[in-house]
């Protein structure tokens, strides 16, 4: 897919723009600070609806304005008018201090989003690499983030019953449904885990290859205390061995809230190989990875937004990274200094203003 245009209003750094980007690789140079990110997140938000660096509403709007809007074109990258959609996004503060989010879904536009804060799944905590695989399956399966936000509330209301100390039968039968409920919309979230992460490995062996040929074999895998269970019987039975230390810890202990996800490169940990740069080059393959099956479950091409994507990257693996984000469709990536690339449009981002370079 391809956005063809953007209109902007109120949108962190930006008052107003309008700009109309290639249709493939798109460099936005410019010194730190400028609105780069900013506009990548504009971006993003315009394709899902939601921004890939907060869940604050309230931080989005330019300060001081009491909405902010988005405003642009979608398309699948055929000709015909019918695969081309104008979409609006509008962030409104309500009377309450509070803000809302409204704009329309469109149900085959993906975006792909790499920033600093990725270098958190390879050597951060496990939240982190759960939030990832978490929105990679919402990309391949929409039914995901549902299942995701169903299994939080279960979760939140076993966890405070738990907190209640209730003992002996009468906590076992108040945790029953709880527990049916939490192993039914486990084992769900954990299957599509699964399969995405068998997906990602396919891939991803192929993109760090390319990207990295001397720099040894990555893989994912994804740990669970339930080893290859696939049933809610499985996960039930481990609720029902842990209770005793659930009641004296007042928390679910088992479950998909607790997994993890493996990266390891020749059979060691991520975490303990090598320098930042590898382990950043592991973080940009793990998205780059994404693509295809993105592509395959959406049936188009996400767009990609890479911010700073070849800071602390040898020559020869920045070449490398370029020549794959050459198959790649639309690509924003920032950077702070002039960099020449064959075939790319370069912008200039200055002050909440975006002009060619």
């Amino acid at each position: 897919m391809q956005i063809g245009w953007i209109q902007v209003v109120e949108f962190r750094n930006y008052r107003t723009l309008n700009w109309t980007p290639a249709p493939r690789l798109n460099l936005l140079q410019g010194p730190n600070a400028q609105g780069k990110t900013n506009l990548l997140e504009a971006l993003g938000m315009l394709v899902t609806g939601r921004s890939f660096r907060t869940s604050r509403l309230a931080e989005i709007p330019r300060w001081g304005a009491e909405s902010s809007s988005l405003a642009g074109e979608l398309g699948r990258g055929e000709a015909e008018p019918a695969a081309r959609r104008t979409v609006r996004r509008t962030l409104t503060k309500l009377e309450d201090g509070g803000w809302q989010n409204a704009g329309e879904a469109v149900e085959w536009a993906r975006a792909i989003a790499f920033g600093w804060q990725d270098l958190e799944i390879i050597n951060g905590a496990p939240g982190a690499r759960r939030n990832f695989i978490d929105g990679f399956a919402t990309r391949l399966y929409p039914a995901h983030l549902a299942t995701l936000v169903r299994y939080r509330q279960v979760l939140a209301r076993r966890n405070r019953l738990l907190q209640g100390g209730w003992q002996g039968e009468a906590g076992a039968a108040r945790l029953e449904p709880w527990n049916e409920q939490l192993a039914e919309v486990g084992m769900e979230l954990i299957a599509r885990r699964r399969k995405a992460v068998a997906a990602l490995q396919t891939e991803l062996a192929r993109v760090y290859g390319a990207l990295s040929a001397t720099r040894g074999k990555v893989e994912v895998r994804y740990r669970t205390a339930l080893g290859e269970a696939s049933e809610p019987a499985a996960l039930l039975a481990a609720l029902a061995r842990a209770r005793g230390a659930e009641l004296r810890r007042g928390q679910t202990l088992v479950g998909p809230h607790r997994d993890d996800l493996a990266i390891e490169i020749d059979a060691t940990d991520a975490r303990a190989f090598g320098s930042r740069g590898q382990q950043r080059l592991v973080a940009l393959a793990l998205r780059l990875a994404e693509i295809l099956p993105v592509t395959e479950a959406a049936g188009t091409a996400p767009i990609l937004l890479l911010d700073d994507a070849l800071s602390e990257l040898d020559p020869g693996v920045r070449a490398e990274v370029l020549r794959e984000l050459g198959t790649a469709e639309q690509v924003f990536l920032t950077t702070p200094e002039p960099l020449a690339v064959e075939g790319a449009a370069v912008f200039r981002v200055n002050g909440g203003g975006v002009a060619a370079a």
